[in-house]
């Protein structure tokens, strides 16, 4: 935590406000993106990030630097999720594109062309679509280690840290649920496999 950082948490910590936006600023997209990818949802994402947001400036007393402080604040957007999942009881969405309302009406919104051609383009939207319908057929548990590892790209330990769980734990959820992911791709005829590897 650089001595900027430090200053707007222990000003954050007396009650500023403003400090308290600038020092979640630069968390507050991966914050979403987390959520997003657990809930699948957009406003869902949404209301559990502004959830969390709510719950680390009430706390943020608590915040003793034991973990960095964006570890800290992912953990309790996790958590956040895990409340709303509870919560809700619904199932889980994932939308990889979709109608975004404005004054005007709705506006398509597509996933950007990361190939050549329509074709590949239309193929890549595919797999998004069929890997985030696999994804929501996934325990809770397994799902949200595998999208902080493998979509989001935090570390063992900070997962663990995250949730409040020991690193082997971490490795093993991930193991099963990559597993398990592999065989609802399979059993769905998406994909083949080298099972030999």
């Amino acid at each position: 935590m650089t001595d900027a950082e430090k200053l707007l948490l222990k000003r954050s910590q007396q009650g500023d406000v403003v400090a308290f936006e600038q020092l979640i600023a630069k968390h507050q997209t991966l914050a979403y993106n987390v959520a997003y990818r657990i809930l699948g949802n957009e406003e869902d994402a949404k209301d559990a990030t502004q959830e969390a947001l709510v719950k680390v400036f009430r706390n943020i007393n608590k915040f003793k630097g034991e973990a960095s402080f964006g570890t800290w604040l992912y953990r309790i957007v996790v958590n956040a999720c895990n409340d709303y999942i509870r919560k809700h009881r619904k199932v889980v969405t994932y939308s990889m594109d979709h109608d975004k309302e404005t004054e005007d009406g709705a506006v398509k919104m597509e996933l950007a062309d990361d190939g050549p051609t329509p074709e590949s383009a239309l193929e890549a939207k595919d797999l998004k679509e069929t890997v985030q319908k696999a994804l929501a057929k996934l325990p809770e548990a397994n799902r949200i280690v595998v999208v902080l590892r493998d979509i989001q790209g935090f570390s063992y330990e900070e997962i663990a840290e995250m949730i409040e769980v020991p690193v082997g734990t971490v490795k093993s959820r991930i193991n099963r649920g990559r597993d398990m992911l592999k065989k609802i791709l399979i059993s769905d005829q998406t994909f083949t496999f080298d099972l030999a590897r």
